[in-house]
């Protein structure tokens, strides 16, 4: 456990003549992530607050990034965060000292706002995740606001009403009429509560039956994607007849938690191997040219030597040659019959961007392909994160744009099934724009946000 003491009272970035104070809880490397983007665009302001974090899973490495400090004890719990979909990762955490962390971490809240206070700055909380860091902002006393990451409407319903469900205690989750129960509607309906953003339109929409001060901002996870090449499309048969000449291209994301995500790594290469076996039959015409390339993005923090070794295991060697130009100059193409497979570790957008489907067994990055508008094929694994219940749960969230399946082998006949229906494509491109929302929306928080608090 590391532990700081010591509460920053002034920031190393501009802003020390603001008088507002907002520190920033999130719970999850994903959380972490989305409010570094807000923090960010803050810290961009003409006079921007002093700025200070609590991450309550993890140590915070990406608040470091930024020169963010950060108060009271963090540590690395064995669950990662993921405790609500499997309690024997709650029971591995209670074991590593989460209820002592968790008391620790209270106490340093309180104490930072009581500094602020005694130093007559004004003082606020940002929280970001669920129902823990909002309980926290809500038990220190102070203004705060709410960027509810974890739960959508999407869970249960959709645009015409609710999903039908085979779970039978599925009834539970929209018990009260929304996906956030009465108790957390509750906490973001107080007087002390400014400001809630919701991750969708819709349940911005839900939430506003209620007292509760919902914006639809749209979400961060969108921000900060573009790719290294322009995005413009300028459409005629000229562009038509390119488009239908070049590769198939696939996108693999097995995620960012090792070890979880080396066995990801195999299941998805089970389907890749599936997927050039259909592609050499004669009847499978997706593309006029029959090159058919894999984008890795894999990572950083995952070991490079490990992911390139489970690669060739799967008959895939190194090549001299790349069928794409990647801006990673560490990346490595390798090929297997008239297919190729390109690993990058920093190249993410653009694999974002350039793949015509994914294969996917993650959480955040399956997400941001899909609002790029795009179908992504998802394969249940053993977790702790990407488990079948996390797998399903964003199936429902994501809605049409994602494709589940049970074993890595059917992966092959759902890419021959969308690309035989053009008009199942255009739903899920509409669908995927429509649940995740347009890039901006980190911007547009902060500038609500210093409206709200400041």
């Amino acid at each position: 456990m590391s532990n700081a003491s010591s509460f920053p009272l002034t920031s190393q970035t501009q802003g020390t003549t603001s008088r507002l104070r907002l520190l920033a809880l999130s719970n999850g490397h994903g959380e972490d992530a989305i409010a570094v983007r807000i923090l960010h665009q803050l810290q961009q302001l003409q006079n921007p607050p002093v700025l200070s974090a609590l991450p309550l899973v993890g140590e915070g490495y990406t608040y470091q990034k930024l020169d963010i400090p950060l108060i009271g004890s963090v540590r690395t719990m064995p669950s990662g965060g993921f405790i609500y979909m499997d309690k024997r990762q709650l029971m591995r955490d209670l074991r590593g000292g989460l209820l002592q962390l968790t008391f620790h971490q209270i106490q340093a809240i309180r104490d930072w706002v009581n500094s602020q206070k005694k130093l007559g700055h004004q003082s606020a909380i940002l929280a970001v995740g669920d129902i823990v860091p909002l309980s926290l902002a809500w038990i220190s006393g102070a203004n705060y606001a709410f960027v509810g990451t974890a739960k959508s409407e999407y869970h249960v319903r959709d645009e015409v009403g609710l999903l039908k469900r085979n779970k039978k205690t599925a009834w539970l989750e929209n018990f009260s009429g929304s996906i956030y129960h009465p108790w957390e509607r509750w906490l973001m309906s107080r007087r002390r509560c400014r400001a809630v953003f919701p991750r969708d339109s819709l349940t911005t929409q839900i939430l506003k039956k209620w007292s509760i001060p919902a914006f639809d901002l749209g979400n961060p996870m969108m921000d900060s994607l573009e790719p290294s090449f322009p995005t413009a499309r300028f459409y005629g048969a000229e562009i038509e007849k390119q488009e239908l000449a070049r590769p198939l291209i696939v996108t693999l994301l097995p995620g960012s938690r090792p070890p979880e995500a080396y066995a990801n790594w195999q299941k998805i290469l089970i389907a890749v191997s599936a997927l050039i076996e259909i592609f050499q039959e004669r009847n499978f015409q997706v593309r006029a040219s029959n090159t058919l390339v894999f984008l890795g993005a894999i990572a950083p923090s995952l070991h490079f030597e490990s992911i390139r070794q489970i690669l060739q295991s799967y008959g895939f060697c190194l090549c001299s040659e790349s069928p794409m130009q990647i801006p990673d100059p560490n990346a490595l193409a390798f090929k297997q019959k008239n297919t190729y497979l390109i690993l990058t570790q920093s190249a993410y957008n653009d694999c974002l961007h350039l793949a015509d489907i994914a294969i996917a067994m993650a959480g955040t990055a399956t997400e941001q392909f899909v609002g790029l508008g795009k179908p992504a094929i998802t394969i249940p694994g053993n977790g702790p994160q990407f488990t079948f219940a996390f797998a399903e749960a964003q199936s429902r969230l994501l809605g049409a744009s994602v494709i589940l399946v049970e074993q890595p082998q059917e992966v092959a006949q759902v890419v021959r099934s969308l690309f035989a229906n053009p008009d199942q494509l255009h739903s899920i491109a509409e669908n995927g724009l429509r649940r995740m929302g347009k890039p901006g929306a980190a911007q547009r928080i902060a500038e609500c946000l210093i409206k709200r608090l400041g």
